[in-house]
């Protein structure tokens, strides 16, 4: 077996591969299917349910794109037994998209675990054989406390199918603890090699095709409104608020570089993990779009403000992660450490306009951008920063 080198964390020029960003587009087909079961219940009126399904689905989702993520930037070898595995693990997470809709609608977990499963043998031969190449003890410890932290969290899973409905609500959130320990406890002395460029490369390229995901989205449900309503007067504010956040939700996450911050594991960490709200509000503002144009042509059996909320809640949601993880490092003074809470709590105010209530929550994510670069070009900052 070729041996498994962890990769210098100062590699120049590193970047994502092409398998990586095959890998990413895959699991947007899970990120789609969570997406369409949100919309669904949150049009039928059933928020709690819809919010509660959605969250467990897509921390699944995330946190088995993050564990391929995190492992690849330290140890991707690219070499054809490297590539296989991976593709055994998009395999994996395909099978895990299809058993979405039942997680969702009906708590059944029972497809996603198989496609759980397939990506953790998958996970865990790389970890072993990253182990058998390890430069140090300290190294082949890690690697190994990796591998047997990812068996013992399968193994819980695969109980979850044992617990009564009525527990695994709680269960899952212990399991959901159990994995987020894992990478904390396996490097408590040992780091691995993770590059702090390639990892907000990735991170960057996963929000993009999120953010696409959402713009695709809503124009789907644009398209179908249109053509079995012809509402295009209704139409056009709701679509135009909805790509101005959309533009701004991009502007503002990558108005400034953040691989500078990423200088060690606590750091990364907070920042990686912080990332589930991030992508998750994201990914639903897109189905929010779906909600609100479905409620505006009489599809949905829920009020304006709840349709408008389902759109504003994830886009406040989405600014105040992005100052939280990102922007606030970077803010000189405090009207520019202001401008982006005080944005959200504005985009959430505007769920109560009415039917211009996307639309105006689109302007004050326009505005938010343009007062930033204002801010940030007054400060010498890059007038590109929000």
């Amino acid at each position: 077996m070729p041996r498994m080198t962890a990769r210098s964390r100062h590699e120049e020029h590193r970047a994502a591969t092409p398998l990586e960003l095959f890998f990413d587009l895959c699991f947007v087909v899970a990120v789609a299917q969570a997406g369409a079961r949100l919309v669904h219940s949150l049009a039928e009126g059933h928020v709690g349910h819809g919010i509660a399904g959605y969250l467990a689905v897509f921390f699944a989702i995330w946190w088995a794109w993050m564990n391929f993520t995190w492992f690849a930037s330290a140890y991707d070898s690219d070499d054809p037994l490297y590539r296989v595995v991976t593709l055994v693990q998009i395999a994996g997470v395909l099978i895990l998209a299809a058993g979405v809709p039942r997680a969702f609608d009906n708590g059944d977990y029972g497809v996603c675990i198989v496609g759980y499963i397939v990506m953790r043998l998958a996970l865990t031969s790389q970890w072993l054989r990253a182990a058998r190449s390890a430069a140090s003890p300290g190294e082949r410890r890690m690697a190994l406390r990796y591998a047997a932290g990812l068996v013992v969290c399968q193994l819980g899973w695969v109980g979850l199918l044992f617990v009564p409905h009525t527990a695994r609500s709680w269960v899952f959130v212990v399991l959901a603890a159990a994995e987020l320990s894992v990478p904390v406890i396996a490097e408590r002395t040992t780091q691995t090699t993770w590059h702090p460029h390639h990892i907000a490369e990735r991170y960057g390229l996963f929000t993009l095709i999120v953010l696409g995901e959402t713009v695709s989205a809503a124009t789907v449900a644009v398209q179908q409104a249109l053509d079995e309503h012809d509402a295009l007067g209704d139409l056009l504010p709701l679509a135009g608020g909805g790509l101005l956040i959309v533009f701004a939700a991009w502007w503002i996450y990558f108005a400034v570089p953040i691989a500078g911050h990423l200088t060690s594991n606590q750091q990364a960490f907070v920042w990686g993990y912080g990332h589930s709200v991030l992508l998750g509000s994201a990914a639903a503002i897109g189905a929010g779009m779906e909600v609100a144009v479905e409620q505006r042509v009489g599809k949905a059996h829920i009020s304006t403000a709840a349709a408008s909320a389902a759109v504003t809640v994830p886009a406040a949601v989405f600014m105040l992660t992005v100052w939280a993880l990102h922007a606030r490092h970077f803010k000189r003074t405090t009207t520019q450490q202001l401008t982006l809470p005080v944005s959200a709590l504005a985009i959430l105010a505007c769920s109560f306009a009415g039917e211009r209530a996307v639309l105006f929550a689109g302007l004050v994510a326009a505005a938010t951008v343009a007062i930033g670069a204002t801010l940030s070009r007054r400060t010498g900052e890059s007038p590109a920063q929000a």
